[in-house]
């Protein structure tokens, strides 16, 4: 079947058509702004027979097309952005992942990785090289799942196969990194704006489900390996491999001056985070707090997160760049942050409109009214709080299908899901990582996913007639086993009451009796 057919045609091709009559993600949440301001006016009319859980006071719906409220509102938009929390906080994590893209330590780094792997372990390490790739936002995509392709067929086995297991771990994997990346804070940043509906006081950790995903980097690491090698590999071994042998791509060595940059950078990152560590130690380190605690939220190593994320990647990019050649000064320091920031504006774009639906949502009374009622209403059902993460999980995988950006889908779900799960006891870093879950299984199965039909080009590239449904097909084994095994994962450490991540200013909910 032709690549035109496949999306065209069956569930992959409905999944399509419904999804591009979708609006963008920044227009979304413009239209939801304005489905509040109508929803306030209406229902502020109305009395409701729900009151806050802490308080005991009833909900009220506020009107925000009232004069004085929306006078108010335009007066804090261009605040209400600048504060918005996923912005700052991701920005600055970025700028340092900016210089250490540019100057090319982050792509030679992954080339050393993949270069040095024996044959017998190629699998696993293409998987978790993606997985890590997230620390660079769309290295992975550019750069780790072509090179999949590349290594695969350098050792004799299919091509398809290698950018299968490269896809999934950049894409399936999305959300399992044991290298703290600018997705944390930006998930971080919403969740505690939809926990603040609830709790103005309460405060997230930026690495709140550091824990559990870098143990789920190691389960999705095993599930891809096995997949690829008993499941996949097999399967597409019998698609012969028609592409122009002249165009395929090479694995380019690493240059003496690349490795000798590499050699450098690791060595000025092990030295800070050792420099780092020292510091540490003493009972009177600055990095503590009053009570002499690192793992308390008032702790400044904690507060500090962002920052340490920023000069990770800084320093061991400026020292890469300087060694091998790729950066002659501080202009060019100065352009990779610029670069960084240049693909940060559709970015920008949506926070905005996220931000300003948020702080309405809230304001009007809404969230908390829609929270309070839905876990009234689940209370009523009687279902075990696993039952309800699993939920999470399959309606985030759900919608996953039909709308790509994580920020887009979680800034709409956040201020919904993490207030209304409080009240039943389940932290909002429980609530996240369950998000997380859903959303990074289903992401290899999409066709909106933005990267989807660039990785159709590189199936293309070594089998011509490759369509969505062909990639479709391969992903989705990866798909099913990722979302029944990760979510039997996450329910294992909340039974066993394993942390998720460092701690929040939230107990952690007791397993259920």
């Amino acid at each position: 079947m032709s690549a035109e057919n496949n999306q065209s045609s069956g569930i992959l091709g409905a999944v399509e058509r419904i999804g591009n009559k979708l609006p963008d993600p920044a227009v979304l949440f413009i239209a939801l702004l304005g489905i509040v301001w109508v929803l306030s006016w209406l229902l502020s009319y109305i009395t409701f027979d729900v009151f806050h859980p802490a308080t005991g006071e009833r909900i009220v719906v506020v009107n925000q097309l009232a004069g004085e409220n929306f006078v108010t509102f335009m007066a804090e938009m261009v605040t209400r952005f600048m504060t918005f929390g996923p912005v700052g906080v991701v920005l600055v994590a970025m700028l340092g992942i900016g210089v250490a893209e540019h100057s090319g330590f982050i792509t030679t780094a992954i080339r050393g990785l993949l270069n040095v792997t024996p044959v017998r372990l190629l699998t696993p390490m293409v998987i978790l090289v993606g997985i890590v790739s997230h620390s660079a936002v769309d290295a992975g995509y550019v750069l780790v799942i072509p090179l999949g392709g590349v290594i695969f067929y350098a050792a004799g086995r299919h091509p398809l196969a290698g950018i299968a297991a490269a896809f999934a771990g950049v894409s399936g994997g999305f959300s399992a990194n044991f290298v703290p990346s600018s997705l944390d804070p930006l998930l971080q940043g919403l969740t505690l704006s939809g926990a603040q509906l609830l709790d103005p006081e309460i405060q997230v950790n930026t690495l709140n489900n550091y824990f559990f995903t870098t143990a789920s980097s190691v389960l999705i690491t095993g599930l891809g390996w096995y997949l690829t090698d008993k499941v996949i590999e097999p399967r597409v071994s019998k698609i012969a491999i028609d592409g122009d042998e002249d165009d395929l791509p090479e694995l380019h060595p690493i240059t003496p001056e690349e490795r000798k940059g590499l050699t450098w950078a690791l060595v000025s990152m092990v030295l800070g985070l050792v420099i780092l560590v020292l510091t540490l130690i003493p009972s009177e380190s600055p990095w503590r707090d009053a009570d002499g605690a690192l793992a308390s939220f008032g702790a400044p190593i904690m507060q500090s997160i962002v920052s340490l994320i920023f000069f990770l990647f800084v320093i061991p990019g400026i020292v890469f760049g300087r060694v091998a050649g790729t950066m002659a000064g501080v202009k060019d320091i100065i352009e990779g942050m610029t670069k960084a920031m240049n693909s940060m504006a559709y970015y920008l774009v949506i926070m905005f409109f996220i931000a300003q639906f948020v702080v309405a949502f809230g304001q009007s009374g809404l969230g908390t009214l829609l929270a309070i009622s839905g876990a009234n209403g689940l209370e009523s059902l009687g279902l075990p709080i696993s039952v309800t993460i699993v939920g999470i999980v399959l309606l985030t995988g759900f919608v996953n299908l039909f709308v790509g950006s994580a920020s887009g889908k979680w800034g709409l779900l956040a201020p919904i899901f993490v207030p209304m799960l409080m009240t039943l006891g389940i932290s909002p870093d429980l609530t996240q990582a369950a998000y997380r879950v859903g959303d990074s299984s289903t992401n290899i199965i999409t066709p909106l996913l933005p990267y989807f039909p660039l990785v159709v080009i590189y199936c293309q590239r070594y089998v011509k007639s490759s369509g969505i449904g062909t990639l479709a097909a391969m992903m989705l084994p990866y798909s099913i086993t990722f979302l029944i095994f990760w979510t039997l994962f996450l329910l294992a450490f909340y039974w066993l009451g394993i942390p998720l991540g460092f701690l929040s200013s939230y107990e952690y909910p007791a397993p259920a009796p």
